[in-house]
């Protein structure tokens, strides 16, 4: 992955794991999987990077979580989006929209 790439996912990484978890519960490898998915490959989340941030997530009452099964019946921590959690996805997603309208209108710019 590029280095621009790397810093764009480190300054959007909340934005994108309480996305994830909006669509249900999963653990922390399957929150991964599913950016690198849903991505088509081109946004990968490293495990230095997603670990802290679930737990900084978790600290602020933004996610919670408890252990559980994970698909291949092993022992995960799965994370849940709290209702305070997705409030921030509300307005993490509307800022992400005017920052992202802001960019396209200055590379539009003649």
């Amino acid at each position: 992955m590029s280095q621009s790439t790397t810093d764009l996912l480190q300054g959007t990484l909340d934005l994108l794991i309480l996305k994830t978890l909006s669509l249900g519960p999963n653990h922390g490898w399957g929150v991964a999987q599913r950016i690198q998915q849903v991505s088509r490959n081109l946004l990968q989340v490293n495990q230095g990077s997603l670990y802290p941030a679930l737990h900084r997530l978790e600290e602020q009452g933004w996610i919670d979580s408890e252990w559980g099964v994970s698909d291949n019946n092993r022992r995960a921590k799965l994370y849940r989006l709290t209702d305070v959690g997705r409030e921030q996805l509300e307005r993490k997603t509307e800022v992400w929209r005017q920052y992202a309208q802001a960019v396209r209108w200055i590379l539009q710019s003649a």
